[in-house]
């Protein structure tokens, strides 16, 4: 029996129980005042939100920001319930509480197709899955930024901690002034009643600490005056004058730093090291032995007064490395092994209608494609680093990382104290795309800063090493077969893909106490091929689970970043197959996803499709689904001396109530560059264990002359929130592959794109 059946099975049989519970409610996670650091003058009100002496919102804020906007848009949020400034919204860091853990991060993770699972009529089994998958997430309270979930995640909780706090400070004034808390408004932080009284919220505070107000609720949608406008980012001043601290950033007295070199091969460790040319360069003060900490690679580490020191030091030892105990990794054989077990092994079904089989055999046509994607690197643009201090039995580090909670158990379990003795500062993320939901790096931090008598380290990682030693996007493969009656129409669909398995290899590394019990396929491997929202008859959906030797990682926006390049191209070839417009033929197989129809028809509209285009450009479409936002894409295509050029790209999002607009913008024309880079250049070549490429000359970037005009067209919506820093990249490349097939005849199944 198929796993996820027998999963929906068992919990079937226990669904009589919990229908009815509904959703967990937001006020579950309200969390109690003693959350929040104790500062003096200030008052806490709950786990979220506590209010300074003047009058200042004080925002327990458990997300980290790499550049996405969510200090912004979460302080929004709160602006927005308790009718205050933005400007009067303060950020304090969250605790290790289970409150601030990501719910909806590890809900999105159950492998349902979207078509059945979203909106108010879901099957019992479904909601039953969600809410036992979200209750062990309220109890694990895995505090991790990814998955495009931030605002997904927070968007009850917070609106409802934020009411919560303004409902008590108005019952506390409506004490004090012997009046009616109806009579009461707010205004800029400011508290008003008719008979002139007023009062800020410092002045309301403790008073309000102890009211238990009722009938709390949030804010009506037609009261919004903050929510939905475009708004300056808040953390944009900082950044410009150069006062907002990254992780290189950090500067301690007494600071030291580090500089990393790891065995050139993956997994390797160091066997033999001659450090005296390195000891004998001035400002060099230690070599420091490092393992391979979190699944990542062995090496050592040089400390010096200054980064350069340390980068010269550790440049100057002698090393001999020891391979890893396994064969080497090579992705040529990676590449042949993934298409036997494509051939040769029939994998886990994800999804699965109609009988593929019996269209199989009365097709008068068959199209089969093979689709191929390569190994990815993250290329932040601030590569690893982490600051650390052990001292007087604490450890205090400095980071910038997606899960704190993991990098606190990390240092805990480098020095063998207690994780309450770990102290972690979390810092902006100069890009974080999934890699610095790894905390390898930290381990090494830390370890070194052991051997450092108490004094601060930073160790930083280069370009090179960052370079060779990722946790990559994997290789993937898909095999497509399709088949076409007489007139031309698609009487079935089979996809099966092959390739490694992030989740299992990230929890090993994560939460490895969680690996072994929880034995379920994962979603990252097939999402954007299983849960496609064409209504082709008979279809079926299979993944094969490898595992090369490779370190993988979640890579921005996951296994929806090849797939989705997979299976938009391959409905752009059953397109040409049956004769039709891309368009066209897209929208007569979305009758029953009026959703995906709408977001597609308005790209193609903003985009002018069908209209002429300049001589030798041509337009690809791509639509697809993707942390709960629909994305479709038109880019506009030419080639210049050979090369791929790509002039513009038309974007229509579907994804939900939007907080901000300007920053839903933002991340789109963020996503399509990524997504551009990766489809024109993007390629990890691993020869006998060592990656080829080590910085940006082998690994290239879209540079600003290469940068497309990105327009992005929203989708006014009333729905749930949903992810946005993530949506828009898989649809590019296949937009982009497509235009190429529209402008040369030739069919490219291969990323990166050739022409």
């Amino acid at each position: 029996m198929k796993r996820r059946t027998w999963i929906l099975s068992a919990l079937g049989a226990t669904g009589a129980l919990v229908v009815g519970w509904g959703v967990m409610p937001a006020r579950s996670r309200m969390g109690s005042p003693e959350l929040m650091l104790k500062t003096e003058g200030d008052v806490a009100l709950n786990g979220w939100i506590k209010i300074a002496k003047d009058g200042t919102v004080i925002l327990a804020m458990p997300r980290s920001e790499m550049g996405q906007g969510v200090h912004t848009a979460l302080a929004m949020l709160v602006a927005e319930e308790l009718d205050v400034p933005l400007g009067r919204v303060r950020l304090e860091q969250a605790g290790a509480d289970s409150i601030y853990g990501n719910v909806a991060m590890l809900v999105a993770s159950l492998p349902f197709h979207p078509l059945d699972s979203e909106g108010e009529h879901k099957p019992t089994k479904i909601k039953m899955a969600e809410w036992i998958v979200g209750k062990l997430a309220r109890e694990l309270g895995i505090n991790a930024t990814g998955g495009s979930s931030t605002i997904a995640d927070l968007w009850d909780p917070l609106r409802m901690a934020a009411a919560t706090a303004r409902a008590s400070l108005v019952q506390a004034a409506a004490t004090a002034w012997q009046v009616p808390a109806s009579d009461i408004t707010i205004a800029n932080g400011l508290m008003k009643h008719a008979s002139g009284k007023t009062a800020h919220f410092g002045e309301m505070a403790a008073a309000a600490a102890g009211a238990t107000p009722q009938g709390i609720s949030t804010k009506a949608r037609q009261d919004w005056k903050l929510i939905g406008q475009p708004t300056a980012r808040t953390d944009i001043p900082s950044k410009v004058t150069g006062q907002a601290q990254f992780g290189l950033d950090v500067r301690l007295p007494g600071m030291l730093f580090a500089a990393v070199r790891m065995s050139p091969v993956l997994g390797g460790t160091a066997s033999s090291m001659n450090t005296k040319a390195a000891l004998a360069i001035a400002g060099v003060e230690k070599v420091v032995q490092i393992d391979a900490w979190g699944g990542g690679t062995g090496g050592l580490a040089v400390v010096g007064k200054s980064t350069w020191h340390a980068r010269q030091g550790a440049q100057a030892i002698q090393v001999q490395w020891a391979a890893p105990g396994t064969t080497a990794a090579d992705t040529t054989r990676i590449q042949a092994d993934l298409l036997k077990a494509l051939n040769t092994e029939s994998g886990f079904t994800f999804h699965e209608q109609g009988v593929p089989s019996q269209a199989e055999k009365s097709a008068a046509t068959r199209i089969d494609a093979l689709y191929q994607a390569p190994y990815l690197a993250h290329a932040t643009m601030e590569p690893m680093n982490c600051t650390a201090q052990v001292k007087d039995g604490q450890v205090e580090i400095w980071v910038p990382t997606q899960v704190p909670q993991m990098a606190r158990a990390m240092a805990a379990k480098v020095t063998g104290v207690k994780e309450s003795q770990v102290t972690v500062h979390v810092t902006l993320l100069g890009g974080g795309f999934g890699r610095r939901l790894e905390v390898d790096f930290v381990g090494q931090s830390v370890q070194v800063a052991m051997a450092c008598n108490g004094a601060p380290v930073q160790l930083s990682w280069s370009r090179e090493e960052d370079m060779g030693h990722d946790f990559y996007r994997p290789m993937h493969l898909a095999k497509f077969q399709a088949s076409l009656d007489d007139k031309g129409e698609v009487t079935s669909l089979r996809i099966k893909s092959a390739g490694d398995a992030i989740t299992p290899r990230w929890m090993a590394r994560a939460a490895p106490h969680l690996s072994g019990p929880i034995d379920m396929p994962d979603k990252t491997t097939a999402e954007g091929l299983f849960d496609l929202p064409y209504g082709f008859a008979s279809q079926h959906m299979s993944h094969v689970a490898t595992q090369s030797g490779v370190p993988v990682g979640f890579w921005r926006s996951v296994g929806h970043s090849h797939n989705a390049f997979f299976s938009e191209s391959f409905i752009d070839e059953l397109a040409v197959a049956s004769k039709q417009d891309p368009l066209t033929f897209r929208l007569n197989w979305l009758k029953d996803a009026p959703r995906y129809a709408a977001v597609l028809k308005l790209a193609a509209q903003k985009a002018g499709w069908g209209k002429p285009l300049p001589d030798g450009h041509a337009r690809g479409i791509a639509l697809h689904e993707s942390f709960g936002s629909i994305t479709a894409q038109v880019a506009e295509v030419s080639l210049d001396q050979g090369q791929i050029r790509v002039h513009r790209v038309v974007c229509a999002i579907d994804c939900g109530t939007v907080v901000n607009p300007d920053t839903v913008a933002q991340q789109v024309e963020s996503s399509v560059l990524y997504g551009l880079s990766a489809a024109l250049f993007g390629k990890i070549d691993i020869v006998a264990g060592v990656v080829q490429q080590s910085n940006f000359p082998s690994y290239p970037m879209v540079t600003l002359s290469q940068a497309p005009l990105v327009e992005t067209h929203i989708v006014p919506s009333t729905r749930h929130p949903a992810g946005v820093g993530e949506p828009a990249v898989p649809p590019l490349a296949p937009a982009v592959g497509n235009a190429l097939f529209a402008l040369t005849g030739k069919r490219s199944r291969t990323l990166p794109l050739v022409a």
